[in-house]
């Protein structure tokens, strides 16, 4: 894996800590990780979003503008990051794994190996006073956090604190309709329709709720004297909420924003292209404990004087809820390979998750059962999907032209297909093996769909409903005349 790796752009100054400190002169490290988020953030460019705590931290730190996470879906994210190890590797990159295995030998926990480097280890909610998201598709025996904040710790003890933040996860938080707007930049994929304006507002206001917490939390480490010595990692642990981002390979699914401060090691207000992976914030913390990273681990210390940025990152997708699928992507700083390895079923297969909480996706069927669905938006519709896609990224930022069929991108289609060939054969890729078929994945799906149905029913609708009678559901639900 490592053989695919080289090549950066911009490294910040540092100084790093020496491996023979004691615990108590080692930085404090802390993760705010925020679930569905892209980079739409005031720091990051993006207008119509009000996030000062998020862009004060920019502003005093480094703002990766490459950042991604190994999968689309949080539990097989979350199973990566929290082992600097690819899902896949691990076999926990079905989401919501219900026969979840160990970790095979070496392989640990982060959280582990920090508590045996001397820190106290914490997972907290954004209040910081209730246990955190941790999501995990591995099984683990005894606990991995000695709390949900840092304040039990001994006197001058450091900490390893994660502060997982709900939003902008679904559901949302509503948006004024006043900031509705027809000049808000959605992507071109997406039908532009007042139901998905009024959602994408959502998602926005929901960033400002997020911001705030944020803030609450830079406050706190201000008000007890140790934020110049914390180092501060900032991003989200996948893509954004809708419906053709989270859960598929697309920048608007991998894509996160990523923003590190170190106070007095970091150059403020600065921007680093380098290709990263979530993978790389687990050995960089590992490795300001003092811990060399094991070799069993993916991701690599970014502060390293050598660490040159990943010519080539890599993305999975698998079964997500109910919908069975397996996708792989390999992305370079200006082109995305992705690998459908069931092109026989559509973009749009059911997901009873989405059915429920994506008023976009019923949107757009209405909008396709009328023939009114063209461009970019129709693409999601499609009957199958092609086998291969690739996109450029510079001139196609929205990944809606693939180039997988053009006589001139032959050469760069051979040249990451060989790439994904490689790191699926080197990463041990264990979705290549079907997913166990017994009592205890049964009852995971029967549930599933049983909780589908339930909700369904709530609603006064039938499991697969008339599609314009939901929108008009929807509509309701969300204010839209």
């Amino acid at each position: 894996m490592r053989s695919l790796c080289a090549v950066a752009i911009f490294v910040a100054p540092l100084v790093l800590p020496s491996s023979s400190a004691q615990a108590d002169d080692r930085p404090n490290v802390v993760w705010i990780v925020a679930d569905d988020l892209s980079p739409e953030l005031g720091c990051y460019g993006y207008e119509g979003v009000e996030t000062p705590n998020i862009d004060r931290l920019a502003n005093e730190g480094v703002r990766y503008t490459r950042a991604f996470a190994t999968a689309p879906v949080c539990s097989s994210s979350r199973s990566a990051f929290i082992t600097g190890v690819y899902q896949t590797t691990t076999g926990t990159h079905h989401h919501r794994t219900a026969d979840k295995p160990a970790l095979r030998s070496p392989i640990e926990p982060l959280p582990v190996l920090m508590k045996r480097a001397g820190y106290f280890v914490s997972n907290g909610n954004s209040s910081m006073k209730r246990a955190g998201k941790s999501d995990y598709n591995f099984a683990f025996e005894g606990k991995l956090y000695d709390g949900p904040d840092w304040s039990k710790r001994k006197k001058g003890q450091s900490f390893f604190a994660q502060v997982q933040i709900h939003e902008p996860h679904r559901g949302f938080v509503q948006a004024d309709p006043s900031r509705r707007a027809t000049s808000m930049e959605i992507p071109s994929y997406y039908p532009d329709h007042p139901v998905i304006r009024a959602e994408w507002a959502n998602y926005l206001a929901s960033i400002e709720v997020l911001d705030r917490h944020v803030g609450a939390v830079l406050e706190r480490l201000e008000r007890e004297g140790v934020a110049d010595n914390t180092v501060v990692f900032f991003f989200g642990d996948h893509g954004r909420p809708h419906y053709r981002d989270k859960q598929w390979l697309y920048d608007g699914g991998l894509r996160v924003p990523l923003i590190i401060r170190w106070p007095g090691h970091l150059k403020p207000d600065s921007e680093n292209t380098q290709l990263v992976t979530l993978l790389d914030v687990t050995a960089t913390t590992l490795s300001l404990a003092g811990v060399a990273v094991p070799s069993w681990m993916d991701g690599r210390d970014m502060f390293a004087k050598d660490f040159k940025g990943h010519q080539m990152v890599f993305g999975a997708r698998d079964r997500c809820g109910t919908t069975n699928d397996r996708i792989r992507s390999v992305r370079t700083e200006r082109f995305k390979y992705i690998r459908n390895f069931h092109p026989e079923l559509p973009y749009s297969q059911h997901s009873g998750y989405k059915q429920l909480s994506y008023p976009g996706m019923t949107v757009a069927q209405v909008l396709e059962e009328q023939g009114k669905l063209k461009g970019p938006p129709a693409l999601f519709w499609s009957e199958r999907r092609p086998e291969e896609e690739l996109y450029d990224l510079q001139a196609d930022p929205d990944e809606v032209l693939n180039l997988a069929g053009d006589p001139g991108q032959a050469e760069t289609l051979a040249q990451l297909r060989g790439a994904l060939d490689q790191w699926v054969q080197e990463s041990d890729d264990q979705g290549r093996l079907p997913e166990p078929d017994n009592e205890v994945v049964r009852k995971m799906l029967d549930a599933s769909n049983n909780w589908y149905r339930r909700a369904m029913k709530k609603r006064g609708f039938p499991p697969h409903p008339d599609s314009e009678a939901y929108l008009d559901w929807w509509k309701t639900q969300l204010k839209v005349d």
